[in-house]
Order: C-alpha cells, then structure tokens, then sequence
C-alpha cells in the first residue's frame, strides 16, 4: 500500500529528507485528526505525491505547524507541512486504499476469502471511499476517476479472462494500465488549481499518466512469480508480456514522466524531482532486481547466482503476515519485517545508493540551481 516511491535517508539531501518527511508526518496527522487513528492505515507514499507537487508550484514554502514527539522520530518534534495539498493527498490515500480493499475482497485475496474478513473489509472500504469523497468536494476536486478506477479495472480483467489473451477481443497492457493512469492524472492535475498555476495541468496530467503506468507496471513485476504461483491474476501474465518486453514499457514511461516533470513550471522543483524522477528510476531498477536479473543473465532462483542476486526471505503469508503488515502501516512504513528489509538491503549493496548523499553526488546530480543543503556547494538536489 505505500507505493514505489520509497527514499531513504542515503539517496537524499539532509533538507529534501527533513521535507520528505514534512509531508509524510503532515498526510499521517491530517489523516488522524480530520478521520480518526485507524485512517492512519492508509497513508501511502505515492499518494503524497500530490502535496509535493502543491508546494513545489507555490514560490514560497507551505504553511507548517510544529507537532509533537513522536515514537517514529524518536520522540522528537518535527515541523509538518499543513495545506490544501496535504489535504488532497489524504483524499486520495484514502479512495486508493478503499479500491485496493474492494479489489482484495472481489478476488478473494487471501483472508479476505473468509466471509467476516470480507465482511468488515467492505465496511471499511465505504467508510475510507465516503471520507475520501467528502473530502474531494470541500477541495472541489472530482474523484470520479479515483473512485471508478476499481470498476474500470475488474471489468477489464474480466474481459481479458473471458478472450483468449491473443484475441482481438482481449484488452492488451496498454489497455489494461488506463484506469491507473487516469486516476493519477487527475489527482496530478488538480495540484495546478490548489497552486494557482492553470498552465501546469496538461504537463501534470502527462506526468500523473506517466507515474500511473509505472506504478501499475511495477506492481505487476513485483507479483509476477507469486501470482504464478498462485494462479492469480497479473497483467503481465495474462497477456504474454515477458520482463524484457516489460523493461522496454516501463523505460518508455519513465521517459515520458521526465519529459512532463521537465515541462513543468515549479520554482521549488528539488523534492519533486527528487521522488518523480530520480526515486521512480530506483524503483524500476529494484522491481527487476527482484523479479528477474534485467541485464545479468542469472534468474533469482538460481542456486548458482551471486549472493547479492538471490531471492530475498518469503513472505510467509498467514496471521504472522497480517501482524507485520498492520505494524508496518501503524509506522507508517518505517518498520519492516525481515523479509521486506531484505529486499531495500539488498537493493542498497547491489546499487551503493550510499553514493548519492547530500556533499558526495549533490553538485554533479543537478548543477546550477540554489539551495543546496551542503556547506560550500550552491547547488541543489534534484
């Protein structure tokens, strides 16, 4: 549920972190006060986006308030960005969770196959979908596209199950990616009419359809082997797409998110290009390191693969599971389980994201624009 978009403290800045986490603790309190503490559950990484691009319109920093000690930052304070972009970002965490639960009981994912599990998840899903909207209009932003995307999507599935996958009839990828797209767009869009920056929009809806292909394709890669495994549906294997063929899909949408972030008009554009161009890169490059060896020649489940290219710990599924995933969004994602924490470890040695702090690679990442956080360097992050 937190998304693609996972920095850590080595891939930036000491300012664009302390930002990073700004928005985060400031979508985590919006969340809490405005809907309650279990709403908390549904912050997510990607869905923050929104408020990054808010401030980064604006030309001078957003409104933030002081909150106070938290378990999470080790009991310390911390200044939390507090605007209408937050609030827009806590709409759309909360109609994305609502799909995504309603998508999980449809299929009878797991627990969500035992009928008081469904249950209480489909009450949770309306109260989470009735939230998000209420909050949608006090922001004049429509969330058709939000809300409909879950429909979209399984009426598209059920059409590629009932063709044959090379049928003409069937949906092809393209296809299959354009609730998620649409989804993003908008809500990438609507930042320009909180901002007050109208010229922005079809540069961001660009960007919003480049980001939601990525995040759709990804998560398709990442699930590939379980979903084969388990017989579940999955894009890429329904419709014969192989992981090079991937690869070449989700570098082409890479491209074109940067190509829209390029177009943008943002006079604070370092968190912004940090997350939507640099961070998505990172995760394609993890996706197909742990689904395959794009590039390497060795598949993970080789037994003769290098160490650093075996197959991280299992997920082993059950009540242990759930308890680690519902810690995992009670920390709001700074807690991993073992076998998560193994995936970004082993991520972080193959690709020496160490590299990449503030006074090692900041001036020759983004040379010529101010604000940098190091002593003695006058550039800035991107």
């Amino acid at each position: 549920m937190f998304g693609i978009v996972r920095p850590c403290r080595h891939v930036l800045c000491k300012g664009l972190y302390a930002d990073w986490m700004g928005h985060l603790c400031g979508l985590c309190l919006a969340l809490r006060d405005e809907h309650g503490h279990l709403s908390r559950l549904v912050t997510n990484y990607d869905g923050l986006l929104v408020s990054v691009l808010t401030e980064a319109q604006s030309p001078t920093s957003t409104s933030r308030r002081r909150a106070g000690p938290c378990a999470l930052r080790g009991f310390k304070g911390a200044d939390v960005v507090e605007s209408e972009g937050v609030r827009l970002a806590a709409s759309v965490s909360l109609l994305l969770a609502a799909g995504k639960v309603s998508d999980h009981v449809a299929d009878g994912d797991g627990v969500y196959a035992r009928r008081p599990v469904a249950a209480g998840a489909t009450r949770l899903a309306g109260r989470w979908s009735s939230a998000g909207t209420a909050v949608a209009g006090t922001l004049e932003f429509d969330p058709t596209p939000l809300t409909a995307a879950a429909d979209r999507q399984t009426l598209l599935e059920r059409a590629h199950a009932q063709a044959s996958p090379r049928s003409s009839a069937a949906p092809g990828l393209r296809e299959l990616t354009g609730p998620t797209e649409d989804a993003v767009a908008a809500a990438f869009a609507h930042t320009a009419v909180l901002a007050g920056k109208p010229h922005n929009r079809e540069a961001l809806e660009a960007a919003g359809r480049g980001f939601g292909k990525l995040a759709h394709l990804i998560d398709a890669v990442e699930d590939l082997a379980d979903d084969r495994a388990s017989g579940a549906y999955n894009p890429l294997a329904v419709t014969g797409t192989g992981l090079d063929e991937a690869r070449r899909h989700c570098d082409a949408a890479h491209a074109e998110l940067r190509a829209a972030v390029d177009g943008l008009d943002l006079p604070r554009p370092g968190l912004t290009r940090a997350l939507l161009v640099r961070e998505t890169s990172s995760a394609v490059s993890r996706a197909f390191a742990i689904a395959g060896t794009h590039g390497t020649g060795h598949p993970l489940g080789d037994p003769d693969a290098p160490p650093g290219q075996r197959p991280p710990k299992r997920d082993p599924g059950g009540l242990l599971s759930l308890a680690c995933a519902a810690l995992t969004c009670c920390t709001c994602g700074l807690y991993r389980p073992a076998w998560d924490e193994d995936r970004e470890g082993s991520f972080c040695e193959r690709f020496d994201c160490s590299g990449y702090d503030c006074c090692g690679n900041c001036c020759s990442c983004c040379p010529g624009e101010d604000g940098c956080c190091c002593d003695g360097c006058s550039c800035g992050c991107d």
